[in-house]
C-alpha cells in the first residue's frame, strides 16, 4: 500500500478549511435571510467568493502534490509549499472581509499563484529529469 504523507495531511488540512470557509458564509446568509444567492449583501458576497476560489484552486494544489509525491517521494520542500499554501488560503478567506485586511487578501493568492507555479513546473519537470539530473525520454511501446 503506497501512503502520500504530504499530501494527505494537506488535504485534510484543506477540507477543514473548505469547512471553516463554508460556515463563515452560513452566518450572514442566516442575518440576511438570504437563502440562494448573495442577495447583494456585501459580506456574504466576499465570503462566498472566498469559499469558490478556494475550491477553485485546491484541487490542482491536491492532484499535482499527489502526483509529485508518488513520483518522487516524500521532501520537505512538498511540505513547506503545502504548509504555506494553507496558510495563504486562510489569509486569503480572512482578507475578503474588510478593506481594512486587504494585505491578507493580497499576501493570500499571492502564495496561491507561487505555489501553484512551482508545483506545476515541478511535475512538468519530472517525467524529463531523474533525481541526479540525467535527461530521460518517453518511449511508445507500440515501437516494439
Amino acid at each position: 500500500m503506497i501512503i502520500l504523507p504530504v499530501t494527505l495531511t494537506i488535504a485534510g488540512a484543506a477540507a477543514i478549511v473548505n469547512l471553516w470557509l463554508a460556515i463563515r458564509v452560513a452566518g450572514p446568509r442566516v442575518k440576511s435571510k438570504v437563502s440562494i444567492g448573495h442577495g447583494n449583501v456585501p459580506l456574504l458576497e466576499a465570503r462566498m467568493r472566498a469559499h469558490s476560489n478556494f475550491v477553485e484552486y485546491t484541487p490542482f494544489i491536491l492532484i499535482l502534490m499527489g502526483l509529485i509525491e508518488l513520483a518522487r517521494g516524500t521532501s520537505t520542500t512538498l511540505w513547506v509549499i503545502g504548509i504555506i499554501y494553507i496558510v495563504g488560503r486562510l489569509l486569503h478567506g480572512i482578507g475578503l472581509d474588510s478593506n481594512a485586511r486587504m494585505r491578507f487578501r493580497q499576501v493570500g493568492i499571492l502564495v496561491t499563484f507561487l505555489s501553484l507555479l512551482v508545483l506545476a513546473g515541478w511535475a512538468v519537470s519530472i517525467p524529463y529529469v531523474t533525481k541526479d539530473g540525467t535527461i530521460t525520454t518517453v518511449s511508445s511501446d507500440s515501437a516494439h
